[in-house]
């Protein structure tokens, strides 16, 4: 039984880590250091960075396999494909090359237990395949679900292989010690799968940024955000999932809407990166209520959220059940108010109003999330009141220490349970 950690031998199986700074690489960095911390062995095998640009760092370039250490971590990474336009092959192609590489050069550790960080698929069966070769307990912690993901997101091609990745997870997940979810939402997914309930955990995710604290109208004069605006902000990932067609067409209608409205003119920004990045700015050609502005840096990112009116979460009508946007701890942090664009009922819809912190409007209608908008900013009061409450949401629910110790207890759980 794991009771401590000091001496053991950690290994966290993780596409996606730090650098990245977006995403799961910031989670899966501070469980591995977390894992350090309490005197573990702790290794990671992850890929070359590359989100939420999907493009590989330039100091990665070229490079097959690179050792390296950071905060008492030891990260093995292995290159792989990364496809700068999303369709059900080239994400194959990108599993693929994730679990060939795997396999071939596995680090050169005996784990005394294991833990992956799911979407990826090859990362879930590389983390079981070293388990089961190491005979010792294989813990998954489920992100978003891959099988699901491939036939809600409207990737190209998806619909052909969500059966086939499904089935595949289905089997990383039942030959688990323990299952962990990031949202009890997926909890019924995962038993469908053939997972025992009894199997299964609750691990929400938590903020993973500071408060911010600096001065919110010297950031916004910055940025060139005037003050009789009411900026729209999203921040993250511009895939296909995310469905940010309908912040291009609210930006549209702001600019048909001619004069400013309650809290001034409409500005909606999208900050991030992502395959869908450029295919966005062709269609805002012409619409001048949009900017993009690049990913901020660690230090600047929560200043940015809170120099917003309004945060921005956005999801295709078909996302239901297989994602969790890793952004709305970051949101919540920020305390300004939320309005969710996304499908009644789905995961990111019902984290929202359990929250408290922001307004829920059916996905894909920029007239909706429009008029949502313009009442919030004709209301500083109930503004201020949602986000007070994704403030104390965080504190209660959603702080560094509370999730990393639902992940240690995880793990601790998984090894007796092994």
């Amino acid at each position: 039984m794991l009771d401590s950690f000091a001496g053991r031998c950690v290994l966290v199986v993780s596409t996606n880590y730090a650098p990245e700074h977006a995403g799961i690489g910031p989670y899966s960095a501070q469980i591995a250091e977390h894992l350090a911390a309490l005197g573990a062995d702790t290794h990671v095998l992850a890929g070359m960075p590359h989100y939420p640009a999907w493009r590989v760092h330039e100091e990665y370039r070229g490079r097959w396999r690179v050792r390296e250490t950071h905060e008492g971590v030891t990260v093995h990474r292995r290159r792989h494909t990364v496809p700068r336009r999303q369709t059900a092959l080239r994400r194959g192609l990108f599993e693929a090359g994730v679990l060939a590489h795997g396999v071939v050069a596995p680090p050169r550790v005996r784990p005394d237990v294991v833990l992956s960080q799911m979407p990826s698929l090859a990362g879930g069966v590389l983390g079981a395949r070293i388990a089961r070769r190491a005979g010792v307990p294989h813990a998954v912690v489920v992100q978003d679900l891959m099988g699901a993901a491939a036939g809600q997101s409207g990737m190209s091609g998806g619909g052909r292989v969500a059966s086939f990745a499904g089935g595949v997870e289905g089997r990383v997940l039942r030959s688990a010690a323990l299952v962990g979810v990031v949202h009890e939402s997926f909890a019924d997914r995962v038993t469908a799968m053939g997972v025992p309930r009894e199997r299964v955990r609750v691990v929400p995710n938590w903020t993973h940024v500071r408060t911010p604290s600096g001065d919110r109208a010297r950031t916004r004069a910055r940025l060139g955000w005037p003050e009789n605006a009411t900026v729209v902000l999203h921040s993250g990932n511009m895939g296909l999932k995310q469905g940010l067609e309908v912040l291009v067409e609210t930006a549209r209608l702001a600019d048909r809407d001619g004069g400013p409205g309650p809290g001034g003119t409409v500005r909606v920004v999208l900050m991030g990166e992502g395959h869908r990045r450029e295919y966005l700015r062709e269609l805002a050609r012409g619409v001048e209520s949009l900017d993009f502005l690049p990913p901020a840096d660690a230090e600047e990112f929560p200043e940015i959220l809170a120099a917003a009116d309004v945060l921005a979460v956005t999801q295709r009508a078909s996302v239901l059940d297989m994602s969790l946007p890793s952004k709305l701890t970051s949101y919540f942090t920020a305390g300004r108010p939320v309005v969710a664009s996304v499908a009644a009922g789905s995961g990111t819809a019902r984290e929202v109003e359990r929250s408290g912190a922001g307004v829920v409007v059916p996905a894909e209608d920029p007239e909706a999330l429009l008029e949502a908008v313009r009442r919030l900013a004709g209301d500083p009061v109930e503004c201020a009141e949602l986000g007070a409450r994704g403030h104390e949401y965080v504190e209660r629910r959603l702080s560094r220490r509370a999730g990393l110790e639902r992940i240690t207890a995880l793990l601790r759980e998984a090894s007796a349970a092994g």
